[in-house]
């Protein structure tokens, strides 16, 4: 029931998104019809295209090191509401981060449960989208400095 409860969500964030053209064409991550080999299919004709032009091509590449883990959750709500995701909903995925609690278990033993203040959840349905609006900001500055 939570995963269809989280895919209704996902698909309804998704659409007021691109509805209102908050992800760029180029996001392939986390979307319906799009991929890593899309992505890099699309990295390659543009890259070939300049060199075969006789452009020079410059390179950066940005490794977010465990990055669903560093999505600040006080942080997300702001992100979420300067994106027009206010009031019900907002306060829903706040809710479903809150009072999150990890532990971990090596050869049969176990930690102490901790409470967990950021990150959203891995393997969930609902946590790359809200990764992908944590980021959006960054996406689109580092978008108009490419341009």
């Amino acid at each position: 029931m939570c995963k269809v409860f989280d895919t209704l969500i996902r698909d309804a964030l998704v659409k007021h998104l691109e509805g209102n053209k908050l992800i760029h064409d180029s996001q392939h991550g986390f979307r319906p019809g799009h991929s890593c080999l899309t992505n890099l299919l699309t990295f390659l004709d543009r890259v070939t295209g300049y060199i075969d032009t006789g452009d020079s091509v410059d390179v950066v590449f940005l490794d977010f090191a465990k990055a669903f883990d560093k999505v600040s959750h006080s942080r997300l709500a702001v992100k979420l509401e300067s994106h027009s995701i206010k009031d019900l909903l907002r306060n829903w995925i706040m809710q479903w981060l809150l009072d999150r609690k990890q532990r971990v278990v090596i050869q049969g033993s176990f930690s102490r449960w901790i409470a967990v203040l950021s990150g959203v959840p891995q393997g969930s349905v609902l946590g790359p989208i809200l990764f992908l609006i944590y980021i959006l900001t960054i996406w689109i500055m580092a978008l108009r400095i490419a341009s």
